[in-house]
C-alpha cells in the first residue's frame, strides 16, 4: 500500500515542524548536489530556518559568483524590456492618479452641496459628521488664532507702556536741566527771605496792615482830636485858680 498524498500545510506541532526540516532540507542539499553532477548544472541553494540559521549549497567555489551570474542575467533582461515596461507602468500610475482625482472632486462637490442625489442615507448621514467635524476644527482654529492675536497686542500695550514712561521721565530730566539758573537763585532768595514766622502770625500782620491801609486817616485824626483834649484839660486843671 502507498504512502498517501501529505497536505501542505504549516505543521503546528514544533517537534514534528523541526524533524520535517531537518529530513527535507538534507533531502533537497542532495537533490541539489545530483543535479549539479548530472547534469553539469550551476547550481546554489540557501536556506534560512525559522530560527535564522543559514545552510547553503553551491556547485562552484564560491556562491557569490552564482549570484552575480543571476545578476546580470536578471537585470540584463529588465534593461532590455525597460522601455516597454517603464512605459506600462507610468500608465497604470496614470490610472490611479485619475481615479483619485475624480474621486476627490467628487467628494469636493458633495461637500459643497451638490450632487446629493445620487447619495443614500447613510452616506448623507456620514457627510453631515463630516462637515460637524470640519466646522468644529475650523472654529477652534479661530478661536486659537485671535486669542494669539489678543496676546500679541496686549504684550505691544504693555511695551508702549513702558516706552511712554520712560520718555515721560526722560523729558522731565530734560526740563530740570534746561532750567535758567537765575529761576532757581531767585526761587532759593525768595525762600531764603522769608521771617521766620509762623503761618498764623504772618497772616495776621498782613490783614493788620490791610485794614490799617484802610481806615488811616480817620483814627488818627480821632486819635490827635481825643489827645488835644486831653492835654488841655490837664493844663487847666494845673492853672492857678486867679487865672481860670
Amino acid at each position: 500500500m502507498g504512502r498517501g498524498r501529505v497536505e501542505l500545510k504549516r505543521i503546528e506541532n514544533k517537534i514534528n515542524r523541526q524533524v520535517t526540516f531537518a529530513k527535507r532540507r538534507n533531502g533537497l542539499l542532495k537533490k541539489a548536489y545530483e543535479l549539479s553532477v548530472l547534469c553539469d548544472a550551476e547550481v546554489a541553494l540557501i536556506i534560512f530556518s525559522n530560527r535564522g540559521k543559514l545552510y547553503e549549497f553551491c556547485s562552484n567555489s564560491s556562491i557569490a559568483n552564482t549570484i552575480e551570474r543571476y545578476q546580470r542575467c536578471s537585470y540584463g533582461a529588465m534593461e532590455a524590456d525597460q522601455p516597454a515596461m517603464e512605459t506600462q507602468r507610468c500608465y497604470q500610475e496614470y490610472l490611479k492618479l485619475k481615479s483619485k482625482v475624480e474621486a476627490l472632486q467628487h467628494t469636493q462637490r458633495n461637500l459643497l452641496g451638490e450632487e446629493l442625489e445620487q447619495l443614500d442615507v447613510n452616506e448623507l448621514e456620514q457627510l453631515e459628521r463630516q462637515l460637524d467635524s470640519s466646522l468644529k476644527q475650523i472654529r477652534s482654529n479661530k478661536t486659537q488664532h485671535l486669542l494669539d492675536q489678543l496676546a500679541d497686542l496686549q504684550r505691544k500695550e504693555e511695551m508702549l507702556l513702558e516706552t511712554n514712561r520712560v520718555l515721560r521721565c526722560k523729558l522731565d530730566e530734560i526740563n530740570i536741566t534746561l532750567q535758567p539758573p537765575w529761576e532757581a537763585r531767585e526761587g532759593n532768595d525768595s525762600f531764603s527771605r522769608q521771617p521766620p514766622h509762623s503761618e498764623g502770625f504772618f497772616g495776621i500782620a498782613q490783614c493788620s496792615r490791610t485794614l490799617h491801609m484802610g481806615y488811616a486817616s480817620a483814627e488818627t485824626n480821632e486819635a490827635a482830636a481825643a489827645a488835644a483834649g486831653t492835654s488841655t484839660q490837664n493844663a487847666t486843671e494845673f492853672l492857678p485858680t486867679w487865672m481860670a
